[in-house]
């Protein structure tokens, strides 16, 4: 579609949606979120909930739709035991219905704009208004598992500029869209919606530490991962092995986990901490026994444990808010951590988008640490030292992080409220 048809449809789509609403009888208004793109990891898996719970929380009365990808693996019934009223639209006819009765499409949080074609048939459909709720821009170019070609990221910049309001989950995709031309009237800096996750499975992780002899406030969690997920190890992925991605895998696999090694014995070795080793997606479980577990000295092995199961985000939550704090090779999980006030350590590298940058965003850029300068890789074992040594400290770092993604989620949803006025 040409730029100005599609522009002149979302200008079209603003007037039908004000005049609709003008016309109906005084009804909460309907929101159909566009989310839930995978359950082989539970930060993906997070994201959902966590805009569900914001907007529980911010715009109660709204009636919220669900229009997901996958949410298979127990993740369906996790997500309406603790969001009853939520309706999952699956299938042509609910999803026509769910085109008709609802107000407005928001675009969930992730890696990029996911569901760009579900957004851009939406509003040729409907002629109703969308938004977009925490997302990183990835670029070609960069070194991103989604690096994006430059035809169709001009395509991503006009559908981002048809939107009502665009929250970015970290602040250098906010200024990669402003100096690509996008439009949108509202660019601003959007917490991951992973942040907002509550969900809890108490009785999974508190019977998991009372087996390991995990103590709560008495150990920290440590998280591999590889450069490129190796999706082609999952079967249900179905995926075929990208060669390019394996071998820069091996390459740099006990670059990336040797500072975690250290930490871990610095920690056990001088603190009376133990460290569990876990996954967040459903390749690492592996990658940690590898590249962490195995090759520590007796006498660290003997106060570490490696959980050799996947699991799913409320029985995570559970253990990461009776830990001591968090630190490893992905985001989502320092994500949960701090959006329930506990401390987490972020280590980055270009393969992973920009999205780490959102560290120094919330204040914690001194919990950040690129694994592409080795300034950063040699000073990770001491800040996690550091974190196990003053624990009270730590705390009151990720809660002052927590109460400004609280603030920035509470004025992100007065914007969405307004579409509504």
């Amino acid at each position: 579609m040409k730029r100005r048809n599609f522009l002149a449809a979302t200008i079209a789509a603003s007037v039908s949606a004000v005049a609709l609403r003008a016309a109906e009888p005084r009804r909460p208004p309907r929101v159909l979120l566009r989310s839930s793109w995978q359950t082989v990891n539970i930060g993906d898996i997070a994201h959902t909930p966590g805009v569900l719970a914001i907007l529980e929380r911010y715009l109660p009365d709204a009636e919220v739709r669900l229009w997901p990808s996958n949410v298979n693996n127990g993740v369906r019934e996790l997500l309406l035991e603790r969001f009853p009223r939520l309706r999952i639209v699956q299938g042509t006819e609910q999803l026509k219905s769910a085109f008709v009765e609802c107000d407005f499409l928001l675009h969930g949080s992730g890696p990029s704009l996911v569901a760009e074609k579900d957004v851009v048939r939406w509003s040729l459909e409907t002629q109703k208004p969308y938004g977009v709720y925490g997302i990183t821009l990835p670029l070609k170019g960069s070194a991103s598992t989604v690096a994006t070609p430059d035809d169709t990221f001009a395509k991503t910049i006009e559908v981002l500029s048809g939107a009502r309001f665009v929250f970015f989950r970290d602040s250098v995709s906010m200024q990669l869209a402003k100096d690509r031309g996008c439009t949108c009237p509202v660019m601003e800096f959007g917490p991951d919606g992973a942040f907002g996750t509550d969900l809890r499975d108490d009785e999974k992780a508190t019977a998991f530490l009372e087996q390991h002899g995990l103590e709560e406030g008495n150990f920290l969690c440590c998280i591999p991962r590889l450069r490129y997920t190796p999706y082609w190890v999952i079967p249900e992925k179905k995926a075929q092995r990208d060669e390019a991605k394996h071998a820069r895998n091996e390459s740099m696999k006990e670059h990336d986990h040797l500072p975690h090694r250290q930490a871990i014995i610095n920690v056990v070795r001088q603190t009376r901490m133990k460290i569990l080793i876990c996954p967040e997606d459903r390749t690492q479980m592996s990658v940690g026994k590898e590249l962490l577990y195995d090759p520590l000295p007796d006498d660290v092995k003997a106060r570490t444990v490696w959980r050799p199961d996947y699991w799913l985000t409320g029985e995570a939550i559970s253990t990461y808010t009776r830990s001591a704090g968090l630190f490893g090779n992905e985001m989502h999980s320092p994500i949960m951590c701090v959006g329930n006030g506990v401390p987490a350590i972020v280590c980055r590298w270009a393969e992973q988008t920009s999205k780490g940058f959102m560290w120094r965003d919330i204040g914690l850029g001194d919990w950040l640490f690129d694994f592409d300068n080795e300034d950063d890789v040699r000073r990770l074992p001491a800040a996690v030292l550091e974190m196990a040594k003053e624990p009270v400290a730590a705390k009151a770092k990720a809660e002052e992080a927590r109460r400004f993604v609280v603030q920035r989620q509470r004025e992100t949803i007065q914007v969405l409220q307004k579409q509504f006025a």
